[in-house]
């Protein structure tokens, strides 16, 4: 397969990413909501290469499952272990590395498109965005089989970029609840995640479609990926920048995340 070109990936017909007016509307749209949602980012014939593409590389998938608390920190022995600080969720799945995805793989013509970075720049308000140095974090493809999950967590970036591949007959539903806590302050608001932990707090539910683009930021919005209900893998791509060059992912993450540093 040759390389596609940029509008043979982009639905730019909906989305027109070089108009400065549809790129403000889309950030006022991310800072009102703390999410963007396109539906059908991407053209028919690209969202059939990426499903080919995922299912002919789900051999080199790296398994594993984690348990970690929502704040994604390390437990705080000074408070007992069912406090929200401590108290522990699990995250399962698959994942290959940006070294797996092939050059002419709409994915990475998508991610190293400069109209595609600037919108991103535009809408997020970030100055610049740069690639990871590592060989293996800037494009991620993750898989969820029956009974994989992704944990309540809040993220340690500010913006997340994901394209929902292919979605499952049932179950996988991406959950979450708005600025749950202040990080810039401090305030974590355990009363809070207490409350979602133990189901007294109902989160808001994104409905997705495969091939829609969504931008979320969830340092300060907690959420999950309920359990895959079905047969069906979940495969979502995770395209990951950084505001400055030369930054590469912890060598014990990506020996957690990936089972391997190079």
């Amino acid at each position: 397969m040759g390389k596609m070109h940029f509008r043979d990936i982009v639905n730019l017909k909906s989305y027109p990413l070089g108009k400065a007016t549809f790129a403000t509307t889309c950030a006022e749209t991310l800072n009102e909501n703390g999410v963007l949602v396109l539906t059908d980012f991407l053209r028919p014939d690209a969202l059939v290469l990426l499903q080919e593409e995922a299912e002919r590389s789900a051999d080199k998938a790296y398994f594993c499952t984690q348990h970690h608390s929502v704040y994604l920190t390390p437990p705080d022995p000074t408070l007992p272990p069912e406090h929200p600080r401590n108290r522990q969720v699990e995250s399962s799945k698959g994942c290959i590395c940006d070294d797996v995805v092939a050059a002419n793989s709409p994915l990475r013509q998508l991610y190293d498109a400069p109209e595609f970075r600037s919108f991103i720049k535009r809408v997020t308000g970030e100055q610049a965005l740069h690639p990871y140095a590592d060989s293996l974090s800037s494009i991620n493809i993750h898989y969820a089989h029956r009974g994989q999950q992704l944990g309540w967590h809040f993220d340690n970036s500010s913006f997340a970029i994901t394209l929902l591949i292919q979605k499952p007959d049932g179950g996988s539903r991406f959950e979450y609840i708005k600025d749950l806590r202040n990080s810039a302050l401090g305030e974590m608001n355990y009363a809070g995640v207490q409350a979602l932990l133990d189901g007294d707090l109902q989160p808001n539910v994104l409905s997705m479609e495969p091939g829609t683009l969504v931008l979320f930021r969830g340092r300060d919005s907690v959420h999950r990926v309920s359990p895959n209900e079905s047969d069906t893998t979940r495969m979502l791509a995770v395209l990951a920048y950084n505001a400055e060059p030369g930054v590469s992912l912890s060598e014990s993450a990506r020996m957690t995340f990936y089972g391997r540093l190079a």
